[in-house]
């Protein structure tokens, strides 16, 4: 086979017409001078916005493959947002210092805890997915979750005052809702019960009421799955039906000591 053959077939298995990588990494220096315009307090806003607003107009040219959709106002849209989502992620990192007796500051908590990281970026991403802006708020996740090991769906619903300890493998669907005061740890999972394409347009992950802490390991599965406010939910659990408020639930394992005799 010719040099020149090669080529040729490999063009012709290039079927993607929108499928440019570039997009990627243009996200991913999109969202890190945007973390930094919120919370570095040495980057200027307003020089920062005007520079965020032409990368944004970067992303739209690269990922705004519907030409009905008014792709070049989401931007005016989002930016009004920044001050709320800021507000947000402020109590976010409030609730890890207040949870966390190893944190030694608030500053501690913005620059080195994984949990929060990906809180913001989903944050962040969140309200883009909520106006319709394709595929960007998918990588900004995608982003953190690399980073952090911590993958939340921008289509999640979460409430205020949110806290991810330690965080590795945490897994929350695109239907799952969250609200105020809960706390995940490492490991946990709220996904759905059964994987199918069908079930793209229905609620597929569990709701967790207020003030609900879930310990590490713990699987929550189910979109009519609801864990109810003030409860408790042991490490390695496995829910798939929902639990009423002030509820505590765990796992027990079964253990057996092997004894030797001499």
């Amino acid at each position: 086979m010719s040099h020149q053959s090669v080529i040729d077939k490999i063009n012709l298995h290039k079927k993607q017409p929108n499928l440019r990588f570039r997009l990627k990494k243009e996200v991913e220096q999109f969202t890190d001078l945007l973390y930094y315009t919120l919370f570095d307090i040495e980057t200027p806003v307003a020089d920062n916005l005007s520079e965020l607003q032409q990368r944004f107009d970067s992303l739209v040219n690269l990922a705004c493959w519907e030409s009905e959709k008014p792709c070049k106002k989401v931007w005016e849209n989002y930016v009004e947002k920044l001050p709320g989502i800021l507000e947000s992620l402020n109590l976010d990192a409030e609730a890890t210092v207040n949870c966390d007796p190893a944190s030694l500051s608030i500053e501690e908590v913005y620059m080195a805890y994984p949990g929060f990281y990906a809180i913001a970026i989903y944050r962040l991403a969140h309200e883009l997915y909520t106006i319709g802006f394709p595929l960007v708020p998918r990588l900004m996740t995608e982003y953190a979750h690399r980073q952090t090991g911590v993958d939340i769906n921008p289509g999640a619903q979460i409430g205020k005052s949110f806290h991810i300890d330690h965080g590795t493998g945490v897994v929350i669907g695109e239907t799952a809702i969250i609200k105020n005061d809960v706390k995940l740890y490492q490991g946990v999972t709220l996904g759905g019960h059964f994987v199918a394409k069908h079930l793209q347009q229905t609620k597929r992950h569990p709701t967790i009421e207020d003030n609900v802490t879930i310990y590490a390991n713990a699987t929550i599965l189910g979109g009519d799955t609801i864990i109810g406010a003030h409860s408790t939910i042991g490490g390695n659990a496995w829910l798939t039906a929902s639990v009423p408020p002030h509820s505590t639930v765990f796992h027990t394992p079964e253990i057996k000591i092997k004894t030797e005799h001499v």
